[in-house]
């Protein structure tokens, strides 16, 4: 299997995360982040439902892999780790009341004299669980624990050039799948039929390349629903006078580019005319803003002030990073666009903003994937940044 970097990009990553491990005193490193073990070694395989962990020391050239005994094939084929350092255990660990991989993981790490030094754990992410933290002290007495969960995020957030790439191509995906997604609502249509052309064409994805599962479903919510940003789809019909949130990603390599639109199936309501312009406005602002030592905050107060001449206010954040990830979220976790967030902008950073707007009983939501460039900001996708309005022919040939 060819990876997806050169093996040089790869020493790289793992040289900065080294770095930042000595200027945090950690000297073995524990990754269960699946985004973490992929971007540090290639790792790519839908293992994560059970416990696995790239092992990195501090003094040693290769990271370990240690996981489940029917993964490891996978571990020798995507990553550019020795065959050596692949590290199995048997199936009576998973799932298991009696015995836990912490167990297998902490007595490998005594037998390579690890047992007494400070070893770093992402302590706050989906794949690690209070649990495997109970297990791993058991087993290892005499280490010194730390908290290290943001500490190869903080390494990913600026991308190469390689990465943008990728990113290119999942715009492209991204595109195709809003296309064809919103071609297919108007009325009668089922929100499950609109979800599975979206999901068809982000796996299909072009002539050129195929797409790959995104970290988070489509996001459908529809007519009274739009307030409610995270829901999917249902099997009712799409109705005339509603509008819809569609929320998707392309993928390509594990990178994610997404997009948000609001369609209005047939004229759409006054509110939403008002409020469509607010946001259009906000968003060009916020893109024109960006650039190489803007903080992140900054960007959220011209967003803030934007909407606030026209008498809006938003609660939640405005954007975070995003790029390399996997179920069940795209972000990185890093950077928020957000008040007060002190992040830096610089050149190859990469966030999904999302300006939208949401109320006690409708939302809008226009939202782009954009880079920081060496001067300013630049979109991934081409669809339209506009509210949307589906206007169609039913099958008796009446305008519906």
């Amino acid at each position: 299997m060819v990876l997806p970097f050169d093996i040089l990009e790869y020493h790289q990553r793992l040289q900065k995360t080294k770095k930042r491990m000595a200027d945090q005193g950690i000297d073995v490193l524990l990754i269960t982040d699946p985004a973490n073990m992929n971007y540090l070694s290639g790792y790519d395989a839908w293992s994560f439902y059970v416990h696995q962990m790239l092992v990195i020391i501090i003094d040693e050239p290769q990271p370990l892999w240690i996981g489940r005994y029917q993964d490891a094939n996978g571990a020798r084929v995507t990553t550019w780790i020795y065959d050596e350092n692949v590290i199995a255990y048997p199936d009576y660990y998973v799932h298991s009341d009696v015995y836990h991989p912490m167990d297998f993981i902490a007595d490998i790490l005594l037998q390579i004299g690890q047992g007494k030094r400070k070893i770093g754990v992402e302590m706050d992410h989906y794949y690690f669980t209070a649990k495997a933290l109970e297990r791993l002290k058991r087993g290892l007495p005499n280490a010194t624990f730390e908290d290290a969960t943001l500490l190869v995020n903080g390494v990913r957030i600026v991308k190469s050039d390689q990465e943008i790439e990728y990113m290119k191509k999942a715009a492209q995906i991204a595109d195709l799948a809003m296309t064809k997604g919103v071609e297919s609502i108007y009325p009668g249509v089922r929100e499950c039929d609109t979800a599975a052309e979206i999901y068809y064409h982000m796996v299909r994805g072009t002539p050129d390349f195929g797409g790959e599962y995104p970290a988070i479903v489509p996001l459908l919510p529809t007519g009274d629903h739009t307030s409610i940003p995270h829901l999917t789809w249902s099997d009712r019909p799409f109705v005339k006078g509603n509008a819809v949130i569609v929320e998707l990603a392309g993928c390509y390599k594990r990178y994610h580019v997404p997009l948000a639109r609001t369609v209005s199936i047939g004229e759409p309501n006054e509110k939403m005319k008002q409020v469509a312009p607010v946001v259009l406005e906000g968003i060009q602002e916020v893109l024109e803003f960006a650039k190489p030592g803007v903080t992140c905050g900054e960007l959220e107060e011209v967003w803030r002030k934007s909407i606030k001449k026209h008498g809006f206010e938003k609660e939640a954040r405005l954007g975070y990073s995003v790029g390399l990830n996997y179920p069940p979220d795209w972000g990185e976790h890093t950077a928020s666009i957000r008040r007060g967030d002190p992040t830096v902008l610089k050149p190859n950073m990469t966030f999904h903003l999302i300006p939208a707007l949401w109320f006690d009983t409708d939302g809008i939501e226009i939202s782009e994937t954009f880079k920081v460039t060496e001067t300013g900001s630049e979109r991934f996708t081409t669809y339209p940044q506009e509210l949307i309005i589906r206007d169609h022919m039913d099958l008796s040939g009446q305008i519906s």
